[in-house]
């Protein structure tokens, strides 16, 4: 089969388009017949060795991890799925080597689900990471109906699903982002604050009394900033700050999760998600969408189409 693989730690043009052995299916797995692929900066951030210290690689890698497709095969004792299955999932597993910008994966059933219907395969493939990092981060908070949530970097791909998915539970969100996303945060139902200087000022104009929590998407030391907005300081979430743990905040390390996967599919066949699709890309384009990712210029998601 076909995939794009690098073979050493380092830039785009790493990346080749080869041939490569089918992957074998082992006992709980589904073989995928990949439709699409979705591009997250961790797989560039990975393929760059900024995560050697925690992940195990081993060449040669063939990167990603979003995937929606049709389930060709399945292992010994899986009974989850049966060949023509349309999925979707966070295809992560023990170490980096066998990823989903290919022809084919072997998906363990536990990071699978089944595909949105109201999705395209190249929305569904955009929807998994992202989308159960905002979920995730959102349960990790505590947050119930009725209850009010920040979410800083509300624009981007993880805070756009956050935004979504707060307001299907019944948060209150307030989001912030640069003056150019403001009417697109408010068409998703937030409450649109700039960033920068002053955001603090600005969150509390809003919500006086304080809020009940916080989503940091951004990483950019607003730890503090954010637990001086909540009413109680352990109600910060971040994904991006390595030393937000040390301040007394939560960590989040995005798992794979089929019941969540399964929720935010329900979201999407409800209307209630939407997915946006900025560049759809053929797969031996793969570096190209590395390029757009790393540039950070690009509101909605980026996918492989294979």
């Amino acid at each position: 089969m076909k995939a794009i693989t690098y073979n050493a730690y380092g830039t785009p043009a790493n990346l080749a388009l080869v041939e490569v052995p089918r992957p074998k299916v082992g006992p709980g797995e589904v073989l995928v017949r990949v439709r699409a692929a979705g591009v997250n900066p961790v797989d560039w951030k990975v393929a760059a060795g900024y995560l050697d210290p925690i992940l195990e690689v081993r060449y040669p890698v063939i990167p990603g991890w979003d995937v929606a497709g049709v389930v060709e095969a399945v292992g010994e004792d899986t009974f989850d799925y049966a060949v023509g299955d349309e999925v979707y999932g966070y295809v992560r597993k023990e170490w980096v080597e066998l990823g989903t910008y290919a022809e084919l994966v072997s998906a363990p059933v536990r990071t699978l689900a089944r595909k949105p219907r109201e999705l395209t395969f190249e929305q569904a493939a955009g929807l998994p990471l992202a989308g159960l990092t905002a979920y995730q981060s959102l349960t990790r908070a505590g947050l119930k109906a009725g209850e009010s949530v920040v979410i800083h970097s509300a624009a981007g791909g993880t805070g756009s699903f956050g935004v979504q998915i707060a307001v299907a539970l019944g948060l209150r969100v307030i989001g912030t982002a640069g003056a150019h996303n403001h009417d697109y945060l408010r068409s998703l139902g937030a409450e649109p604050v700039l960033y920068g200087e002053g955001m603090a000022d600005r969150i509390r104009a809003l919500a006086p009394e304080g809020v009940d929590a916080a989503l940091d998407f951004h990483g950019d030391g607003v730890i503090g900033l954010l637990q001086s907005l909540v009413k109680q300081r352990e109600r910060v979430v971040s994904i991006a700050d390595h030393e937000a743990a040390a301040q007394g905040a939560h960590q989040l390390w995005v798992r794979p999760d089929t019941a969540d996967l399964t929720f935010l599919a329900d979201l999407a066949d409800t209307g209630r998600l939407t997915v946006n699709i900025a560049h759809a890309l053929p797969l031996a384009e793969a570096a190209k969408a590395w390029e757009l990712s790393a540039a950070g210029r690009t509101r909605g998601k980026i996918v492989l189409t294979v």
